[in-house]
């Protein structure tokens, strides 16, 4: 069995927890609850026949990434960004964040941009936000729906298998 390290990170408030919860459990709250440092778990799923262990890190959502410990990067194959396709602050800093966390992580390490909360916005606003945004969105999903929630971890475990 594969096993890899995947960490879900962004701003406070854009879901992190809610994906972590429907992709682990799949359960959804509408009760916000901060995420205090890190809670981890793990999944297997199957990817091209193979059996991949994801060990998902859900850590504290903070404004600037460099506010989070990077010791909770060490040894991650692959990171989830995710923002909150309703407020503009949580992809502001998009550019510079991706950027951080690309020196923090070994080479090879995938980093996939998720926009959330797709079941608040039309695709008219879908489409607006991600012509807002200079890096290419790699999957738009809803928590509470659980839309391309399970989609989100297929692509990157495609990518996982092969690195």
């Amino acid at each position: 069995m594969i096993s890899k390290k995947v960490i879900l990170t962004g701003s406070f408030g854009v879901g992190k927890t809610s994906l972590f919860n429907q992709f682990i459990y799949e359960k959804f709250s509408d009760k916000y609850l901060t995420t205090i440092g890190v809670k981890v778990n793990k999944k297997v799923i199957q990817v091209n026949g193979k059996d991949l262990s994801i060990l998902l890190w859900d850590i504290a959502g903070e404004v600037a990434q460099d506010k989070v410990p990077t010791s909770y990067f060490l040894g991650a194959s692959g990171i989830i960004y995710v923002f909150d396709l309703t407020r503009p602050s949580t992809y502001k800093n998009l550019e510079s964040d991706i950027a951080y966390l690309k020196g923090l992580l070994k080479e090879g390490s995938i980093i996939k941009i998720v926009g959330n909360k797709k079941d608040l916005v039309t695709d008219d606003q879908i489409t607006q936000v991600i012509d807002d945004i200079s890096l290419p969105v790699d999957i738009i999903t809803s928590a509470k729906t659980g839309e391309n929630v399970e989609n989100m971890f297929a692509l990157l475990g495609e990518e996982l298998v092969v690195t």
